[in-house]
């Protein structure tokens, strides 16, 4: 991520956090208005924006004194040009006696996203591992004090009894949603909470003994392997590395795969020999989806789910590198269906869309898999066709091979549903062709915008002879590329 760029969500984030402790309701000018998030009490996500503030003021009603954030760590990620994903975790420090929510760890995930020139949050996703939440609460206070008081009571009683019992601290790990675990210096675990078996289906006894990466994907336990292989060995008194945070897609026992956000600890003797490993996973699965979500909606077309716009520029400049490299020519193909206006004006948008999605699905059909097509917007396509042939001749026959196959799948008829007057559906047929034009690139000569300003131009100097029909750029002195 840019330095600047890192700067200014930094500072947006530290403005959230900053009027959440003070409890300044000007936070929720913050949200947009497609903001979705997940409450830290609650299992269900919020679409509406006007709920998600009747809830952030429930919060500040609920603890209107200023609360105390202490901040552990924070991640930034780039998912597109206009979203950022955040996430930190914390502890939590309510203006009250309470020991039970402090040193918990509480996870923030908040996705910027810039609107007109303004970022604004469109998500986010508090979890705090807590259970005590009552009706009516945003955070357990009637429960913490309850349980402030009835630690409070067995601290006095039997502060002994609380480092030696065994039983007592099952009781106040085994309920957390999260999965706690241990495992020796060979990674073989030793202790796993009954949070797994409700997140992976594997009782205790089943996983006991077996190698922790046994637990997750092959891609997963690389990366595991990686980060312990970060924590050198380092002589001393017996003592814990700090946490290692990292996320794996774990097995489960019905063979489906889960999201876990992992933080792991080393355990070493006086010689900074392993002597043993610890973590807690916390299931993530609900905010990868998200993300994938919204990398979906940042590269790919809403309507055809072809590659939109910037993806196919992103995919046209690895083309033109590995051209550099390789000498191997490429082409675009620059195509537009005719007279698709007057298919929208008698039928409606509805469709003209369906005309859409078949004509996707046909170039699809036409071409490699190493080739893209891309939709533009309108009726508007592009076809890459990368790595044809070292000569520039045989690669213009290639690419207008493929133009004229194009050309015959897209002039089939189009089938379609049409509703008339009185809710009736009628079949009709509809017969559409394209006018392609045709550019060819050869290394980096060239930005991408010119390469696509050449085939833009070809496909116009093809409506302009009659439509359905194929023109390389180049082929008349009027489009010759320069130099």
């Amino acid at each position: 991520m840019h330095a600047h760029r890192e700067q200014q969500i930094r500072g947006l984030f530290d403005t959230y956090i900053r009027m959440y402790a003070s409890r300044d309701e000007r936070l929720t000018e913050l949200f947009s208005d497609e903001f979705s998030g997940y409450t830290g009490g609650g299992a269900v996500l919020v679409h509406d924006r006007l709920e998600w503030v009747r809830i952030t003021l429930q919060d500040f009603a609920q603890v209107p004194l200023p609360i105390r954030i202490e901040m552990l760590d924070l991640a930034l990620q780039d998912l597109s040009d206009d979203v950022v994903a955040t996430t930190a975790f914390f502890h939590i420090h309510l203006p009250m006696p309470e020991h039970t929510l402090a040193r918990e760890v509480a996870r923030l995930v908040l996705i910027f996203r810039l609107e007109a020139a303004q970022w604004k949050i469109v998500h986010s996703g508090i979890s705090i591992p807590y259970h005590l939440v009552r009706d009516g609460e945003v955070y357990p206070l009637a429960g913490l004090q309850e349980r402030n008081r009835e630690l409070e009571t067995e601290i006095r009683i039997r502060t002994q009894e609380l480092h030696q019992s065994e039983a007592l601290y099952r009781q106040l790990i085994e309920d957390t949603l999260d999965i706690i675990w241990k495992a020796d210096r060979d990674l073989r675990v030793t202790y796993i909470s009954p949070a797994d078996e409700r997140l992976r289906g594997y009782r205790a006894c089943e996983v006991l003994g077996r190698h922790l990466f046994e637990m997750l994907t092959d891609e997963g336990a690389a990366t595991a392997a990686e980060q312990l292989q970060r924590a050198p060995p380092q002589p001393g008194p017996p003592r814990l590395l700090g946490f290692m945070a990292f996320e794996a897609q774990h097995r489960c026992k019905d063979g489906s795969l889960r999201w876990g956000e992992v933080m792991a600890r080393v355990r070493l003797d006086e010689h900074g020999a392993v002597t043993g490993y610890q973590g807690i996973t916390r299931d993530i699965t609900e905010r990868k989806l998200l993300e994938q979500q919204v990398r979906q909606l940042a590269f790919h077309d809403a309507l055809t789910d072809l590659p939109n716009r910037r993806l196919l520029l992103d995919r046209l400049a690895q083309a033109m590198t590995a051209s550099s490299r390789s000498g191997h020519c490429g082409a675009l193909l620059f195509l537009d269906l005719d007279n698709f206006k007057a298919l929208n004006d008698r039928h409606g948008h509805d469709v003209g869309d369906a005309v859409l999605l078949q004509a996707a699905s046909r170039l699809e059909h036409c071409v490699r898999r190493a080739d893209t097509v891309a939709r533009l917007g309108g009726d508007e396509f592009i076809v890459l066709l990368p790595s044809l042939d070292i000569d520039r001749r045989r690669s213009a026959t290639q690419a207008l091979g493929v133009a004229d196959k194009i050309l015959k799948a897209l002039s089939e008829p189009y089938r379609l549903s049409i509703e008339r007057d009185g809710g009736v559906l009628a079949e009709v047929e509809h017969r559409c062709t394209a006018s392609i034009g045709v550019s060819l690139f050869t290394g980096q000569e060239a930005g991408t915008a010119d390469v696509l300003k050449w085939a833009d131009s070809a496909m116009y100097r093809a409506k302009d002879t009659g439509r359905n029909t194929v023109r390389l750029y180049g082929d008349a002195p009027a489009d010759a590329p320069p130099g």
